[in-house]
């Protein structure tokens, strides 16, 4: 039987009395600038996110306003997508971690029982405490460019940046220090690269891949430089900086990373792969490609464009976090006890969910390094007239089939790294496996209306008109998240489908993970 946070709290923590949820009506937030102070960070979402409430954000507990500290390290790092999952996952690890050491039942995912403290020092300012401690600890490591943020923050909540050192564990601050001190010991050698001391630089592949095609060089297209039209081809392209790039393979190294739940990196791999070269269903793939290029419509490529990285720059896994607050708010979770332990569950569980989740998909990104549709579609048809997107603000024409592009910045055709499987399938199926396992339901609720002219791809043009995305169920929200790939033109269909159903597998595991945590009976 399924069993949510709220009965996992009931049995650890005492009675928990959370108000019935109801229909929500979305509000708008207002747009915040990319670099904020930290009480505007932990105050606002922008105006693209669903907001639970009116309720003013001062009301937010520990827990999300370190999620939100959180998040604007990952907007003003640029770690990509795998690493982030990973990063924002350690936090939340670290947090729960020092959380469990004023539980009755819960263990620490390091240390085990190891921290437990006494009945009468299991108050919610204890928890607060040790949890900001770890919280602090966990991100200086993980975004030391934003340790002055993470400093305010601390200060702002009350508490001392000379106990950011204590490792006496009779303190709050001290079991927060040595809690998060055994997870970052850990992971700093969980074969992600974060010290650079596999390979120069933070994060840096250490494997030896090398692309077989030669780069595209944008805008044109050059069949000789696809040797093996199965395989991804790199690109070169003028970046929003006006530099010319050819971005390598985004962390070809990360199906070496050790997992939260998984038994292996590869435990989700396919055992077919995407289509090949040569047959009926790869030419398939990418004729349905280019009918959704022809039929885009305002709502396909706002869909598509709110996808793509988050609202604001939070990346496709971390983007569900800012779902989860919702879930939080939207169930009143608030500042008492019983709400900070349902969000300190709930946030550990989705984002280490997310973090494995990432895993499967670069496993299989790595595995079977598979073609992009802009070389597969340009490799195909080219020579022959396409009906397609004509690119921004020129709608659907007929074109070259060599200079087909995806409906993506110009700036960033693609994301660097291989089609099969979707990342952000993976990523979103999981975590709406996360929260409806956690609230006991798939009921979601929430809706952002996207401004007239907002569009990032055609400024001023798309939408026309305001256009509203709702999500009756978590479920609807991630199948929506996947088919905004198609949309963009960056993924196929199988790389979508299949993805949507290892990343709905990876949930469970990782929720059936957290349970032995929550529950006392994890192995070491």
């Amino acid at each position: 039987m399924t069993r949510s946070i709220i009965s996992a709290v009931n049995r650890s923590s005492g009675p928990l009395a959370v108000p019935a949820v109801s229909r929500v009506r979305p509000t708008r937030w207002r747009h915040v600038a990319r670099v904020l102070a930290v009480l505007a960070v932990v105050a606002l979402l922008t105006q693209v996110v669903p907001a639970a409430s009116a309720r003013p954000a001062r009301e937010d507990n520990v827990v999300i306003q370190w999620n939100n500290a959180a998040l604007q390290g990952v907007r003003d790092s640029n770690l990509g997508p795998p690493a982030v999952s990973r990063a924002v996952a350690i936090v939340h690890t670290c947090m729960y971690d020092a959380w469990a050491a004023y539980d009755r039942r819960a263990v620490g995912t390091r240390l085990g029982g190891g921290l437990r403290r006494p009945l009468s020092e299991r108050t919610l300012a204890n928890k607060n405490e040790a949890i900001s401690y770890a919280a602090h600890r966990a991100a200086v490591d993980l975004f030391p460019g934003d340790a002055a943020m993470f400093d305010r923050l601390l200060v702002s909540l009350g508490y001392r940046l000379a106990r950011t050192n204590s490792t006496n564990t009779a303190t709050p601050s001290g079991i927060g220090n040595v809690a998060c001190r055994a997870v970052l010991e850990y992971r700093h050698h969980d074969g992600s690269n974060q010290l650079g001391d596999l390979a120069p630089g933070p994060y840096s592949d250490y494997t030896g891949y090398r692309p077989v095609n030669s780069p595209m060089v944008l805008p044109g297209f050059d069949p000789r430089t696809v040797h093996d039209p199965n395989r991804w081809q790199p690109l070169t392209y003028t970046d929003a900086s006006g530099k010319v790039v050819t971005p390598n393979f985004l962390q070809p190294h990360w199906n070496r990373v050790t997992p939260f739940a998984l038994t292996s990196g590869a435990q989700y791999r396919s055992p077919t792969g995407p289509a090949q070269f040569g047959s009926y269903e790869y030419v398939g793939q990418a004729r349905r490609l280019l009918d959704i290029s022809a039929n885009l419509t305002d709502e396909r490529k706002v869909i598509a464009e709110y996808w793509r990285n988050g609202p604001n720059a939070e990346t496709a896994s971390a983007h569900w976090d800012l779902f989860a607050q919702f879930v939080s708010r939207r169930d009143g979770h608030g500042l008492n006890e019983t709400g900070v332990d349902a969000d300190v569950k709930m946030f550990f569980a989705l984002n280490n969910a997310l973090f494995d989740a990432g895993i499967v998909a670069w496993d299989n990104k790595r595995a079977y390094d598979s073609v992009r549709p802009i070389t597969a579609v340009r490799y195909l048809f080219r020579g022959q007239e396409v009906r397609a997107w004509g690119g921004p603000g020129r709608g659907t024409r007929l074109i070259r089939g060599e200079t087909w592009l995806p409906y993506y910045p110009s700036t960033l055709p693609i994301p660097p790294f291989s089609e099969y499987s979707s990342g952000h399938s993976n990523f979103g199926a999981a975590a709406a496996e996360i929260l409806k396992l956690a609230t006991g339901s798939d009921a979601f609720g929430a809706s952002v209306t996207i401004p007239a002219g907002s569009s990032t791809i055609e400024p001023g043009i798309t939408p026309a008109r305001p256009v509203t995305l709702s999500w009756t169920r978590f479920s609807d929200a991630a199948d929506e998240n996947g088919i905004s790939r198609l949309y963009g033109g960056v993924h196929f269909r199988q790389g979508n489908v299949d993805a949507l159903s290892t990343g709905r597998q990876v949930g469970r595991q990782a929720w059936a993970k957290a349970l032995t945590y929550f529950e006392g009976s994890a192995r070491r």
